[in-house]
């Protein structure tokens, strides 16, 4: 039992001089840190998720799963904004210390031991690959409203994954199932914009980190134009009404809200997992993480007033809520640029989630947990280029048929679980190892710390019980895949074992 906890010494995952063929380059610096905190963050949640948010979700006969926050849907924002600022502080900390790919698994390789490194890694698999498929969901439709707007429609049953209809509330959605194309008696639904997504976005970060990083920063300056043209054009067709009941669920709607539009946060620890490619990581990390975090609260704060302002908080249960708010408000013109210019904003989320997936896949596969041929480098590239094309088949395969509602409760109790191992992982490091060197600090770290592991907590408490049991389920196949593979193959363990051998 004392070897499923045996924890991987700091100075292995200090590679900053690492001359192995498996070393990443290291070619980002801070402003591409933050540049990739807002591809991350300024996505999907604030141009598709937030609709559940502020409507709440029912089922296709009408029973409320759960209660939506309407206009207070900016409390909910604030609130995780604080939450996540209290995880970003202890994620600061490790990742100026751990400069490794890993991200939160190499955190807590470091400082709660190999199982619960395995557990976070896979818990990860929710948070990215499964997050994606969500994001590319997300593009997809609004892919489908742009193209609309211009009088190119798109077959229903080439835009609606199965299980996304099957389990829609919307009357001419779910009917897809009887009116689409049949084969041997299956209705053929699938979602080939957001797989066609994938597949680009994969090829794309198969060719280099500054590359993409290039691309990520043209489409942040689209997505921040588009949301500054959203708010000043917004802003002067706002009608107080909308905001009357302001929380018209009480505090219940401003807690589910707040964990439904958690989706909309979750991307801001994709920069740890950059770190391996960062020049100078013990400055340049906190700055990115701490930094592009305070900039996209700020903006959904802005985002969230002017949007609740233009049409009733009940309507915005819909897949572009941002393009359907300007559309009640009788702006198509707007509504169409905005459509056109969420596109690309979720594009630079699909490419800085799949950026980070194979850089966690590749440091488990470097400690043996994974099959050791998966941590193949480029060697021109220099990226990870066959997790990168595996994260992209499977995403790609998923964002086919998948339901979006029911990913991003998945994505966000796997995250929410992240962030709190993360917390905890401070503390371990500061009792167990109290003098080493912490280019960044905590500060007030027993009192930081403990609110965040304890704010984690509480928004994934604001998740529904089917979000819980699915995610009871993937950790027991985890465990299940851990003592059938990695238990056995682990590189840290057979060495202690070799260690300990009589000679």
């Amino acid at each position: 039992m004392r070897g499923l906890f045996t924890r991987k010494p700091i100075a292995e995952l200090r590679d900053d001089e690492d001359p192995s063929p498996h070393a990443l380059k290291r070619s980002l610096g801070a402003w591409d840190l933050i540049f990739l905190a807002i591809g991350a963050v300024i996505g999907a949640g604030i141009f598709s998720s937030i609709g559940t948010a502020i409507a709440g979700e029912v089922t296709p006969a009408g029973e409320v799963v759960r209660y939506g926050a309407g206009p207070a849907v900016v409390v909910s924002f604030l609130l995780l904004g604080v939450v996540c600022g209290l995880a970003a502080l202890c994620y600061a900390e490790l990742a100026s210390m751990i400069p490794h790919a890993g991200s939160a698994y190499a955190y807590a390789y470091a400082t709660l031991g190999e199982l619960i490194a395995w557990i976070i890694g896979w818990d990860l698999v929710l948070e990215y690959a499964v997050g994606n498929v969500a994001v590319a969901i997300a593009w997809a439709g609004y892919l489908d409203s742009l193209l609309s707007g211009i009088g190119i429609h798109i077959p229903p049953w080439l835009v609606h994954g199965y299980f996304d209809v099957a389990a829609s509330s919307d009357p001419t959605v779910h009917g897809l199932l009887t009116s689409a194309p049949h084969l041997a008696g299956v209705p053929i639904l699938i979602n080939l914009p957001a797989f066609l997504v994938v597949a680009a976005v994969t090829g794309l970060l198969v060719f280099g980190a500054k590359e993409s990083a290039r691309a990520n920063a043209v489409m942040v300056g689209i997505k921040l134009l588009v949301l500054g043209l959203f708010v000043v054009v917004g802003a002067t067709h706002v009608d107080p009404a909308h905001y009357t009941p302001f929380a018209p669920n009480g505090w219940t709607g401003i807690h589910q809200g707040a964990a439904i539009v958690f989706f909309a946060y979750i991307g801001f620890d994709a920069i740890s997992t950059a770190a391996e490619e960062t020049r100078n990581p013990q400055r340049n990390m906190p700055i990115g993480i701490l930094g592009g975090l305070a900039i996209c609260t700020v903006i959904y704060v802005i985002v969230g007033i002017v949007m609740t302002g233009l049409a009733p908080w009940e309507s915005m249960r819909v897949p572009d809520p941002l393009a359907h708010a300007l559309e009640t408000a009788g702006l198509p013109v707007v509504q169409w640029l905005v459509s056109a210019g969420a596109v690309v904003s979720i594009t630079a989320v699909l490419l800085v989630f799949q950026y980070g997936q194979p850089r966690i896949l590749l440091g488990m596969a470097r400690d043996g947990l994974l099959p050791k041929r998966l941590a193949g480098v480029h060697p021109r590239f220099k990226t990870p280029w066959t997790l990168t094309i595996l994260t992209g088949i499977l995403v790609g395969v998923g964002a086919l048929f998948a339901d979006d509602d029911a990913t991003y409760d998945l994505t966000n109790i796997g995250t929410l679980f992240a962030f709190l191992l993360v917390c905890v992982g401070v503390m371990v490091l500061r009792v167990v190892d109290p003098s080493r060197v912490r280019p960044f600090r905590v500060p007030f770290v027993w009192v930081i710390a403990p609110l965040g592991a304890a704010a984690c907590v509480w928004t994934m408490a604001g998740l529904p019980t089917s979000a819980w049991i699915r995610f009871a389920v993937w950790l027991a196949i985890g465990i299940v895949l851990y003592f059938a593979y990695g238990y056995r193959h682990s590189v840290l363990r057979r060495r202690a074992a070799s260690d300990q051998a009589p000679t």
